[in-house]
């Protein structure tokens, strides 16, 4: 590799990093690390938004033998202050913009370990001062990354990953796309989400390509940028996906084809793509949208579908990198078309929970199988599709209800922008349909309407009993809509 060619373009303040570059700082901060008395395996914290040193850090961490832990800019303070403590972080770098919200969880945590400010976007950091040392042989089976599940359930997780599962990720991702050092991925999604971290950070890293990383998304420059640097794939979330079609639909500037011509595809991960919204941004655009899925325990990808005309709508795709099976509750396999948990294992697949024994242990079978907790089947040419997660599963009247059923049926009214359904306690039938619907700005729908339109489409068993207008949903940083706390907002009308 070029040690001029650019790795990571920062927009807005024009900055780059070079492979050179990366390569140069990673060394000063290996000695850095040794002169704060960072210990050899020690864990790296990071708390800082997209930008041109909190990608140097991320990835100059890990050369350097460190374990890398992102933070979650989202996350309320008490949970914060949880992962601070469990983390067992022996610096943590933050920028000027996150103080006001990490100063509070720093008074609720019991260690103490030292803090650094830095600007996300800064040409140096402070361990330039610092002489060049020398990089670590850093074994495959060494952990690399520890990653916090969302918490939406409970307290998070640490997931712990290794060298060799950020690896062998990032390959079978750059493989299945046919990434190359000529690729310019466009992406939005944060550093401290596992999608932002592997496909949008380690995949171009591994596969010698380049990345256009924005603070955070924004509507209006997306394809400004696009455009710009010539990329050659976007990364997206669904959420992007929704509102660059309604801006596109409601006068916002469509670029041409023309425009748009290095585009070779589009790529839709973290959370379920509806299927109208899949094939509206094609349409509008002339993009070809790859779905996939992955998750934190994997490093990111298990399923994505091909490029070319087997795709599907409404389906991650083929195993991709994994083996991945379904299961009954006793832990049998089930046939296609049969409906069950995603059962995977592979070479991206992490080992273990940090520091959660149990955890660990529950989360596999004796024969190394994950249990996702997602619920799905797989069709007769091997595609899987997604029904939800055991823990939202709707159970009416002893009848199971996938939300993302409900979901997609509400998304095709044309007033709608956003919805996501949930489980609601209910006397008579155990659980009650609730549906939360964020409408298209200025678009109007009564209740009543909503209520007439969901007969039509999912007939009175499914129709919600509860419909809520808002103007937004709860979300993680991946852009998935955190289902369970729509029970607060619900108790809180």
């Amino acid at each position: 590799m070029q040690a001029d060619k650019v790795f990571l373009y920062a927009p807005e303040n024009q900055v780059t990093l070079t492979y050179g570059q990366l390569a140069t700082e990673a060394h000063h901060f290996s000695t850095w690390l040794e002169e704060q008395g960072i210990s050899a395996y020690g864990h790296v914290g990071l708390y800082m938004q997209n930008g041109r040193q909190t990608s140097t850090i991320f990835l100059a961490a890990m050369a350097c033998g460190r374990v890398i832990t992102p933070l979650n800019l989202l996350a309320p303070t008490d949970q914060l202050a949880w992962v601070l403590d469990h983390s067992d972080i022996e610096v943590l770098f933050y920028s000027p913009e996150q103080k006001h919200s990490l100063l509070p969880a720093l008074e609720k945590t019991k260690r103490k370990f030292l803090l650094v400010e830095l600007d996300p976007d800064a040409i140096e950091g402070p361990f330039m001062k610092c002489e060049q040392g020398t990089l670590p042989t850093v074994s495959a089976d060494q952990a690399a990354l520890l990653m916090y599940t969302s918490g939406t359930t409970g307290t998070p997780k640490g997931v712990l990953l290794t060298h060799a599962n950020l690896l062998h990720a990032a390959r079978s991702m750059a493989l299945w796309h046919s990434l190359t050092q000529a690729d310019t991925v466009l992406s939005s999604l944060p550093i401290y989400h596992i999608n932002g971290q592997v496909i949008s950070t380690i995949t171009p890293f591994v596969s010698g390509g380049s990345v256009v990383a924005p603070h955070a998304f924004s509507v209006s420059s997306w394809w400004k940028l696009a455009i710009q640097y010539q990329c050659t794939w976007i990364n997206m979330v669904p959420t992007i996906i929704a509102y660059l079609i309604n801006a596109a639909k409601s006068g916002g500037a469509l670029p041409s084809r023309e425009e748009l011509k290095a585009i070779r595809f589009g790529r839709s991960a973290s959370a379920p793509l509806p299927p109208e919204h899949h094939r509206e941004f094609e349409n509008l655009f002339g993009i070809t949208v790859i779905e996939g899925m992955g998750m934190t325990e994997s490093a990111s990808m298990v399923f994505c579908n091909p490029h070319d005309e087997r795709r599907r709508y409404g389906s991650p795709g083929l195993p991709c990198g994994v083996e991945a099976k379904v299961i009954d509750p006793d832990g049998k396999s089930l046939a296609s078309q049969q409906v069950g948990e995603i059962c995977l294992r592979g070479g991206n697949v992490l080992n273990a929970y940090y520091k959660a024994e149990a955890e660990t242990a529950k989360a596999f079978d004796s024969e190394g199988w994950l249990k996702t907790g997602d619920l799905g089947m797989r069709d007769e040419d091997g595609f899987y599709f997604i029904t939800g997660r055991l823990k939202e599963l709707i159970i009416k009247g002893g009848e199971n209800i996938a939300p993302r059923e409900i979901d997609e049926a509400v998304l095709k009214h044309p007033a709608v922008l956003d919805a996501a359904a949930v489980g609601i306690p209910d006397v008579n039938y155990g659980q009650e349909i609730m549906v939360c619907i964020v409408l298209k700005p200025g678009s109007t729908c009564s209740e009543e309407e909503m209520r007439e339109f969901c007969v039509k489409e999912l007939g009175k068993f499914r129709t919600p009993k509860t419909i809520l207008f808002m103007e937004d949903l709860p979300r993680g940083p991946s852009g998935k809509v955190q289902r369970l706390k729509l029970l607060d907002i619900l108790q809180s009308h």
